[in-house]
């Protein structure tokens, strides 16, 4: 039986035996399922990822139980998502399924963050002045509630946990940053954040994800409260899917602030409105049906990685990105992205003496795909990149 067969075989029957239905995977397997990498040289992987026969089939088997079933194994579904899908994301990210919600991206794991806590006026947070909008606009919003943003400059790209903690007072509630610095890579110190959080009192809220999907997780230290990430970049997921965490221990310090009938625990009571019976864990911050197609690919994707192994999987991008980073070096670019011990991350910043944006669209032109931040051009290559990628972009590059 084919990877393909196996993952298709596993979406129909829909195997709730956790601990059987992720298979050992090969890099070279897996490539093999992303038509993509024989057409393009796709190095732009933490903007949206391409998704793999693998995560497709999943897509189409739960589409075709739609057609053919309509809502008949609905009840089958939520068991499996809850059940038997939240567990395999926690076996990915080192939490507990209980800790986990399907959201439709980050941004909706960071607002329910800003709009569930019991902010008071003269509270404020800690958050780099280098963010993406998603990790900004939500917390600018609670100006109106006099909670105030302490911002922290970066120095060389790098935003230390030292700067981080000069910026936390005694009326920080919370600490929100990107476990990896969308523009430039820089790969966040988690262990010193945790611990500096957790000595202050304060909150620490994670945008994970230019994180989950490229690098090895471990949540189960406890220390980060609140994470959120999109299935649609490293973890090569289908648009429109994403995990938001709540740590256990912070779950009563958020309410819910978009509420249904998925939010309570009442199954068919459809009318018994009391509000006050929560579902348990997580759960309760999704408000309504959620994007079972989606999540049956992201599902799919999850087994992916797990199949490869998470710590071989960023031993196989970093590998990448410093092989990426000693060539452009040697034909006289500039390295951009922090490059320290553990900074490194999935993602490489690089400039040189030329107009980067024709830069961008000649090597489109030339099928080799990249993106531009900040002034600067960005590669991103995944678990179903090799070296000959790398070697394919950087010798379509001009020397200096």
């Amino acid at each position: 039986m084919t990877i393909i067969e196996t993952f298709r075989k596993q979406a129909q029957q829909g195997l709730v035996n956790i601990d059987e239905d992720v298979i050992d995977l090969t890099f070279e397997q897996v490539r093999a399922e992303f038509p993509i990498a024989a057409r393009r040289t796709y190095l732009n992987n933490a903007s949206i990822g391409p998704m793999s026969n693998l995560v497709m089939a999943s897509v189409e088997t739960f589409l075709s139980d739609v057609r053919d079933n309509g809502r008949n194994n609905y009840p089958h579904w939520c068991a499996y998502a809850e059940d038997a899908i939240k567990s395999r994301i926690g076996r990915l990210i080192g939490a507990k399924s209980s800790e986990i919600a399907f959201a439709k991206n980050t941004t909706e794991g960071l607002v329910a963050v800003a709009n569930g806590l019991d902010w008071r006026e003269g509270d404020n947070l800690v958050l780099p002045s280098i963010e993406y909008p998603s990790n900004v606009y939500c917390w600018q919003r609670l100006a109106k509630q006099g909670v105030t943003t302490k911002w922290i400059e970066p120095v060389n790209g790098v935003i230390s946990v030292d700067s981080v903690a000069e910026a936390i007072d005694r009326r920080t509630r919370l600490v929100s940053i990107s476990a990896v610095q969308f523009s430039n890579g820089y790969r966040h110190d988690l262990d010193a954040l945790q611990e500096l959080c957790r000595s202050r009192g304060v909150l620490l809220n994670l945008d994970a994800i230019q994180w989950v999907g490229a690098l090895h997780l471990d949540l189960s230290s406890g220390g980060v409260d609140f994470l959120s990430y999109g299935g649609h970049k490293w973890m090569l997921s289908p648009i429109g899917t994403g995990v938001f965490y709540c740590n256990e221990r912070a779950l009563d310090q958020l309410t819910p602030s978009m509420v249904g009938y998925h939010t309570v625990a009442k199954s068919e009571a459809h009318m018994d409105y009391d509000l006050t019976d929560y579902r348990p864990g997580a759960a309760r911050f999704e408000a309504a049906l959620e994007n079972f197609p989606g999540i049956w690919g992201m599902d799919a994707a999850v087994k992916t990685v797990l199949g490869l192994g998470t710590r071989a999987v960023e031993a196989h991008i970093l590998s990448l990105v410093e092989h990426a980073s000693e060539r452009l070096r040697a034909r006289g670019w500039t390295i951009n992205s922090p490059h320290g011990p553990c900074e490194m991350s999935g993602i490489l910043s690089f400039s040189g003496p030329v107009d980067v944006v024709a830069l961008e669209t000649r090597l489109r032109d030339a099928k080799i795909d990249i993106a531009l931040r900040a002034g600067r051009a960005r590669i991103s290559p995944s678990y179903h990149n090799t070296l000959d990628d790398i070697d394919t972009f950087v010798d379509a590059l001009p020397t200096f």
